[in-house]
């Protein structure tokens, strides 16, 4: 009985686990069937049968996936189009050297295309630790003997050492294309190609259209993917006439990455492995400026937050149609003067751009810029010409457009020149522009010094009476400043008045240092315009201290914020505040003028927001009236964009753990700007994840994995923004809704009503019926996939800005969310500690109530 029983316990195993057969190969003789795999000698990747998560009737395919890490990622497909129905599959090798799949009822399902050379007997199958399933024709395993490999044949993810590109010989194509779902392999709408012709390009295309393109190979970039060059990746292209392929190469072994195009997203991303989860490393497209063509004919795209629109003409052309005015630039430009097609014409270099697409364009490798101009002027066709190769700092050939310049694109960097050709009357306007500009600054500079000698005396002797009247009213000042309450701060006067804060460094720090280039206002300076921190110029108070409105000298108004003696802020606190913040600069962020340090008072220097914080609009019942579906939207998208810079596009990753309603102000025009930087941490290289002992944050807001075990990362972030798109939709708190009858707080219930097919429900009375219903539900079921439970299925910010701004993008289905529920108790500013963790709130409100 014993012994049966064991054989049953056994036979269940089988079933349900892998099987290695503990080899990586197999010849003529064997066969892979069931739960049986192959392993790479070193164990980097397995092959098998598997069924993907959500597929349904049982289909199973042949894939190669990473044998060392927890989550099956499949990088390679056999039979995508011809799943086994029919179990159980079988997996081996013919006489003739073609891999065979058959069905149980021994029916070929998918079989390898024919092998190149004579087949021995020897013949075999073997999986690599690069993922390559190679057949040797005689079982040496030479590279003489390949007869045929896996990476001929890419699915939706190139590894290192694999083609994409194009055999010229044969015309054989190697691309890379999408799932179309997590749970089909087959080929999706999105692939990866090369098209041959001019410089080599590779086009992201959705179906038959093109949607994105890498621009053109100069030797050295991709001039529209300017991440390809790290310390650990190296990208390497090969053209020669026999093919025309890319690929890359991983210095270190232990190192995961792959390239894939999302089936779900549209997006061509490189991933890599870290801290037991696979990390958005770089994608494309990044932002509507990728979009192919966007600009149209001669114009250019400049995605900058504070350049808008996002088209520009190139010099010496101007808009083709009035739709530029309304953002729509896809007509392109037109030229402000016609060319004479001789020596009436000439040439602007623009080197800034990403190379237009030269798929089209004449590739001449011998020849010099020189050469290339005088060729450009004699074709009446020709529109611009750069060199072909700038590898090693010097022009090597050159390459003519004769057709309308498309899908360029501005970058901060210097890419290389491109000579555009005008007519000459245009480029004397454009030289005696830039000569104005450039006689500008003397110009400036002379008059700046007269009238400088002549008001130096004079602003010194003002300067001089000013102070000795602070001085004077400084002595005669009562231990507590003027208008001071028993809710403001005693003003702490100076020890020492005559030093200088810049000088003084005992127990203060300089918040001015070398790499920060930001200026370090005087505490009278800061006393005059807050008057002394009367009670009647305070704006707001929060967990570090009181905020003041205050009017500097030349009228500006600015929010000043002084940390309190007991703040839970300290001195590391206020220098990571200053340090962060004055590297960044982005239109949804806040933007710090200033700061000063003098014995204990610490301040810094806002620009002021006129419209205060985010919360005192959507969680008031008069406000959040004010606020329409589409300024809604327009401010989640703003926040978004916001996150997406600290996250992946500033020069360092920032993680700002304290993302919350009351820490996004609004300026004039309602544009968001995330502020508070105090606890926020910043992560360098390849970093994704960091662990505390101290948790700082506000309930409700804070990611479960952060509040209870103290693990923190972007996806801490990405959680908090969830719950605050849910909170605009709504106009309802985190921490102040919850019914009673369901059990259910923000988050539950609007899983609940999403399952349920009813999430507009959920949207604010107060906003009343005209709204973008399918807008609405997108901006849900993205707040939903950004409070999963778990962070590895949050989507990268990338992603968020992608699916929100994307009409027709499709949406993976959430999970059920994460709720952190802290306890039922309004943000008063207060510290509170439970076991091992401290949780501080933070609110802020850097505007007039």
């Amino acid at each position: 009985m014993r012994r049966r029983a064991l054989s049953l316990l056994l036979l269940v195993a089988a079933t349900c686990l892998p099987v290695s057969i503990a080899t990586d190969t197999i010849d003529l003789t064997a066969s892979i069937t069931g739960n049986q795999t192959l392993l790479s000698a070193r164990g980097a990747f397995r092959l098998g049968f598997f069924t993907p998560p959500g597929s349904s009737g049982g289909r199973t395919y042949i894939g190669i996936w990473y044998a060392r890490i927890p989550v099956r990622t499949v990088v390679w497909v056999a039979n995508r189009r011809d799943p086994v129905v029919a179990s159980p599959g079988v997996l081996k090798l013919s006489p003739d050297g073609r891999l065979v799949i058959v069905d149980g009822r021994n029916t070929t399902v998918w079989s390898s295309a024919e092998p190149t050379g004579n087949v021995a007997t020897k013949a075999t199958a073997r999986l690599l630790d690069s993922g390559n399933l190679v057949v040797s024709s005689d079982g040496s395993g030479s590279s003489q003997s390949v007869a045929w490999q896996s990476f001929d044949y890419p699915t939706d993810t190139q590894l290192p050492g694999m083609k994409v590109g194009v055999d010229h010989r044969s015309g054989f194509a190697w691309n890379i294309t999408s799932w179309s779902s997590p749970a089909d392999p087959s080929p999706g709408e999105y692939t990866v190609k090369l098209i041959a012709g001019g410089l080599p390009e590779f086009f992201l295309f959705r179906g038959p259209a093109k949607i994105f393109t890498t621009g053109p190979w100069n030797g050295v970039v991709l001039t529209g993917v300017p991440e390809l060059k790290t310390e650990e990746y190296t990208f390497a292209l090969v053209s020669n006439p026999n093919e025309t392929y890319s690929t890359y190469y991983i210095s270190s072994p232990t190192l995961l990455t792959r390239l894939v195009v999302e089936g779900s997203t549209g997006l061509l991303q490189r991933y890599v492995w870290a801290d037991g989860a696979w990390n958005n490393f770089w994608y494309h497209p990044t932002d509507p400026c990728d979009s192919y063509a966007r600009c149209g004919p001669f114009g250019f795209a400049y995605c900058d937050t504070a350049h808008s629109p996002e088209c520009s003409c190139l010099p010496g052309f101007q808009p083709r149609s009035r739709k530029w005015s309304f953002r729509d630039g896809s007509g392109g430009c037109v030229r402000r003067t016609k060319l004479s097609c001789g020596d009436g014409d000439g040439f602007w270099p623009v080197n800034n751009m990403k190379l237009p697409e030269a798929t089209n364009a004449t590739v001449h490798a011998d020849m010099t810029l020189d050469e290339c101009r005088q060729l450009c002027l004699a074709n009446c066709s020709c529109r611009a010409y750069s060199a072909a190769n700038i590898s090693g700092g010097v022009d090597r050939g050159c390459v003519i457009w004769a057709t309308d310049l498309l899908n360029m694109r501005q970058y901060p960097a210097v890419v290389q020149d491109l000579y555009i050709r005008l007519a000459q009357s245009d480029v004397d306007a454009l030289n005696v522009s830039v000569a104005g500009k450039r006689r500008r600054p003397m110009v400036i500079a002379v008059a700046a010094a007269i009238s400088g000698a002549l008001l130096l005396a004079a602003a010194g002797c003002l300067c001089f009476w000013r102070y000795k009247a602070r001085r004077k009213r400084w002595r005669q000042a009562p231990e507590t400043a003027p208008g001071s309450g028993d809710n403001v701060l005693p003003f702490r006067a100076r020890k020492h008045p005559a030093s200088s804060p810049a000088r003084d460094s005992e127990n203060k720090m300089s918040c001015g240092e070398d790499d920060l280039d930001l200026p370090l206002f005087d505490l009278a300076v800061i006393l005059a315009a807050t008057d002394n921190f009367a009670a009647e110029s305070k704006l707001g108070e929060g967990g570090f201290g009181p905020v003041y409105l205050g009017r500097l000298e030349d009228g500006q108004e600015v929010a000043v914020k002084r940390l309190s003696k007991k703040s839970s802020q300290g001195v590391e606190e206020f220098k990571n505040e200053v340090r962060l913040i004055a590297k960044l600069q982005h239109r949804n962020l806040v933007r710090l003028l200033g700061c000063c340090t003098d014995d204990d008072e610490r301040l810094l220097v806002y620009e002021f927001m006129h419209n205060n914080s985010l919360d005192t609009f959507i969680f008031d019942d008069a406000k959040r009236k004010l606020l329409g579906w589409s300024k809604r939207f327009e401010i989640i998208l703003g926040i978004a964009r916001g996150l997406l810079y600290l996250h992946e596009d500033s020069r360092v990753r920032i993680i700002h753990r304290d993302m919350k309603a009351s820490n996004v102000l609004l300026d004039r025009n309602m544009v968001p700007k995330i502020s508070d930087f105090g606890i926020a941490r910043m992560f360098g290289g390849d970093q994704t994840t960091a662990y505390t002992l101290k948790v700082i944050g506000t309930y409700g807001y804070m990611s479960p994995e952060y509040a209870m075990d103290g693990v923190f990362s972007i996806k801490s972030d990405i959680y908090s923004f969830g719950v605050m798109v849910l909170e605009i939709v709504t106009g309802k708190k985190i921490r102040g809704f919850y019914d009673t009858e369901l059990d259910l707080n923000l988050c539950g219930y609007a899983w609940m009503l999403w399952k349920e097919g009813r999430s507009t429900e959920l949207l604010d009375d107060a906003m009343g019926g005209s709204c973008d219903h399918s807008q609405v539900r997108r901006c849900i079921q993205v707040a939903l996939m950004c409070v999963d439970v778990q962070p590895r299925n949050r989507p990268m910010m990338s992603s968020v800005v992608m699916m929100l701004a994307g009409e027709n993008a499709t949406l993976p289905e959430p999970n059920e969310p994460g709720v952190n529920l802290g306890r039922n108790r309004t943000d008063t500013g207060f510290s509170e500690t439970q076991s091992e963790f401290t949780v501080t709130t933070t609110d802020t409100a850097h505007s007039k109530s």
